[in-house]
């Protein structure tokens, strides 16, 4: 089974595959503060949870955008699961060609998203990952990727808002009952939600019009069923993309 592990600054997303199959994903808070140890209890405990055994795991594959977390999950891997892992970056054969400037300055997610994406979809296409900040990227008709556009996330806006403004409350994101907020809660959610999908239909029509065609979009992160549901421009919701994108990767790498 093969163990697949996708770090980003708020969440860490793990998963399970036997062949091309999840068997099973999991999401669990960043903690920079962690120890290899902390780590390995974690993840031991959540397999066993869902009726497995450490024993059963014969690869690892990391996608990581913390690099100080990288050498305590390297060495998780190897303590717990006895396992190497390949971890996603230099030297890693993505099997696509990458136009970017320069190419390391691309996160791993986002090029593991663009991998699972034409592999699986096919080209050209837009992936939109809803994380920490929200990422759109481009991919050819042959496969390439060709770069795309960063903005500030969901969950970082809103917290923003709550921070910054001393009379506005945290909110939980969730569709008010009118566009037109009645209450300041209504009003924020509205703001938020309609704001973001705005952003979202604007930039994917303008990323439609520089790549010469009709690119398919597909919508992966924590936000994206949330977003997809009011928005068409979304046409594909598959919020673990990134996990299929990192199985992918090592079967490419598998005996390199």
């Amino acid at each position: 089974m093969l163990f697949t592990v996708d770090v980003g600054n708020t969440n860490i997303v793990l998963g399970i595959f036997e062949g091309s199959d999840l068997l099973a994903s999991w999401r669990i808070r960043t903690d920079r503060e962690r120890t290899t140890d902390e780590h390995g209890m974690l993840f031991k405990h959540l397999l066993e949870h869902s009726g497995f055994r450490p024993g059963q795991i014969d690869g690892a594959i990391i996608s990581n955008v913390v690099p100080p977390m990288m050498q305590t999950l390297e060495d998780t891997a190897r303590k717990y699961f006895e396992v190497e892992p390949l971890v996603v970056g230099h030297g890693v054969q993505t099997g696509i060609r990458i136009h970017y400037r320069p190419e390391s300055d691309v996160g791993a997610d986002r090029i593991v998203n663009a991998v699972a994406a034409f592999e699986m979809y096919g080209g050209p296409a837009i992936v939109v990952d809803f994380g920490t900040a929200t990422t759109f990227d481009a991919i050819s008709g042959e496969g390439h990727y060709l770069g795309g556009a960063i903005a500030p996330g969901i969950g970082i806006s809103m917290e923003a808002l709550f921070r910054q403004a001393a009379r506005l409350p945290r909110i939980e994101l969730v569709p008010p009952e009118n566009v037109i907020g009645e209450t300041t809660i209504m009003s924020m959610q509205s703001g938020v939600l309609y704001g973001f999908v705005g952003q979202v239909e604007g930039i994917v029509a303008r990323f439609r019009k520089e790549l010469g065609g009709r690119a398919q979009v597909i919508a992966t992160g924590g936000f994206a069923a949330l977003i997809g549901r009011e928005t068409p421009c979304l046409e594909i919701v598959d919020p673990l993309l990134t996990l299929h994108g990192l199985r992918i990767l090592f079967d490419r790498n598998r005996g390199i």
